[in-house]
């Protein structure tokens, strides 16, 4: 039998909690400081206690993995705290496509993809000498939104940016990524594509709070203009967003595309669950300026299922018992292979 593992942060809670409501076993790697929180849930069968998330890649962990035939479901917290080069390096089963992870960190290759996937991107700003209007700088990879900032010249970037470097989240001008501000509802949207089957489900959307750029918003602006500081985008949680009916048809066919385009780019695909992330203007329209490769901490609101999981499922259908399902599925069909890497 099957097991489903991963790392004790971001979403590991869901992701065990469905693969138990399918009957698999679930294998929790935890860092030693986090046993505490996660020994409260008798859905997790075992636990590897490690001191860094890294010890994934030791053969001590590695071998209890494969002795339990585990699939490893990727979240955020496995692209924050590893390369590119150590997740792919990573010799269990990972769910969906590690090779795309690098994709999502790289905010250049991400920018590539979602071009060729047809979909309305803001203009991104190559050098700071070039920003003309309102720009968010935005660091590369699973960053949370933590030391991303809003600018609008050169100036201000310039100063901005060292406040960063002074503070250690960068080291210089390479690390950030410039791109055009839209202004808008912020809408996650968060999708399911299996290639058991060539069908893709989007599951639900959320929305994300994020400090202090939220608690800003409250402040009169003659205090905000006496300040000075640097509002930060750090994610701190998510809560559910329903949309517009006549909005969902142009949902499916971003996914669709989003889909058929990773399939051109980054062999095999986007395989299982990924995010497209932007803002809708006061056209209706969707500026798509991120996507995530992987499960996101936003299909934490919806353990009971979401209301576009309810239209698909007749039993409450989360994202990490959707990932469940699939891979039942796939080693009941013997083609693991196709949705692992």
């Amino acid at each position: 039998m099957t097991a489903v593992a991963t790392l004790g942060s971001h979403c590991a809670l869901q992701v065990l909690k469905g693969a138990k409501d399918e009957g698999l076993k679930t294998i929790l790697v935890c860092e030693k400081k986090r046993e505490r929180l996660y020994k409260r849930f008798d859905f997790i069968d075992e636990l590897i206690p490690v001191d860094s998330f890294l010890e994934v890649l030791d053969s001590k962990c590695t071998k209890i993995l494969e002795k339990n035939n585990a699939v490893l479901i990727p979240h955020g917290t496995l692209i924050a705290q590893m390369s590119t080069e150590q997740i792919e390096s990573i010799k269990i089963p990972v769910f969906g496509n590690k090779w795309i992870l690098r994709w999502e960190s790289d905010r250049n290759l991400k920018e590539k993809l979602m071009l060729e996937a047809n979909l309305a991107v803001p203009k991104s700003v190559k050098t700071p000498k070039q920003i003309r209007r309102l720009t968010i700088a935005k660091r590369h990879g699973a960053a949370g939104g933590k030391g991303y900032f809003l600018t609008s010249s050169e100036k201000d970037y310039i100063k901005k940016r060292n406040q960063l470097i002074k503070s250690g989240l960068i080291k210089g001008d390479k690390d950030l990524y410039l791109q055009e501000y839209v202004m808008g509802v912020l809408a996650y949207l968060q999708f399911f594509y299996s290639p058991l089957d060539d069908n893709l489900e989007f599951f639900g959307v959320d929305k994300r709070h994020e400090s202090d750029i939220e608690g800003l918003a409250r402040i009169p602006s003659q205090q905000q203009l006496g300040m000075d500081y640097i509002s930060s985008f750090n994610v701190i949680g998510n809560s559910p967003m329903v949309l517009r009916e006549s909005l969902l048809d142009d949902v499916y066919q971003m996914g669709e595309r989003f889909v058929e385009a990773a399939k051109r780019l980054v062999k095999p695909g986007m395989n299982g669950p990924f995010c497209i992330e932007g803002v809708y203007d006061q056209d209706a329209k969707f500026w798509t300026f991120e996507f995530s490769a992987r499960i996101v901490a936003g299909t934490n609101i919806y353990m009971d299922g979401s209301p576009y999981s309810t239209l698909l499922y007749d039993v409450p259908m989360s994202m990490g018992r959707r990932i469940a399902r699939e891979i039942k599925a796939a080693t009941r069909q013997k083609k693991l292979d196709k949705i692992t890497t």
